[in-house]
């Protein structure tokens, strides 16, 4: 059975540092696209970050840029959102979510295009 679960969110100040880490298991992770999406109360969820299957290319959503990174090992079964410099308007769910099986250097970035999801990790930014 296909399965992701994500960890390392919580409760961090401003400027800070946290690391999400998204373990799979019951499929054979090269083969899949991973993305990060995030979803504050109240808003639609958002596309933050996403990665190709063959790890050559990546998306990230304007709001991050140059603060988030993404990356894959898939010899743990796992891939990370190294997320710096928070803001509060950071603050959200954040979930992993997997598209395939094909090897391919597309990135999927709509919610859409993806058909696992995990439970979501709580980030909170603030003082």
């Amino acid at each position: 059975q296909l399965r992701l679960v994500e960890s390392g969110g919580g409760l961090v100040q401003p400027g800070g540092s946290l690391r999400l880490s998204c373990v799979t298991s019951g499929f054979t992770l090269e083969l899949y696209s991973i993305g990060w999406f995030r979803q504050a109360p109240g808003k639609e969820r958002e596309g933050v970050s996403c990665i190709s299957s063959s790890g050559v290319n990546t998306y990230y959503a304007d709001s991050v840029k140059g603060r988030f990174t993404i990356s894959r090992d898939n010899g743990k079964n796992t891939v990370y959102l190294q997320m710096s410099d928070l803001k509060p308007e950071d603050t959200a769910v954040y979930y992993c979510a997997a598209e395939g099986p094909y090897f391919s250097d597309y990135v999927p970035i709509a919610t859409f295009e993806y058909d696992y999801w995990g439970q979501g990790t709580q980030v909170t930014v603030s003082s």
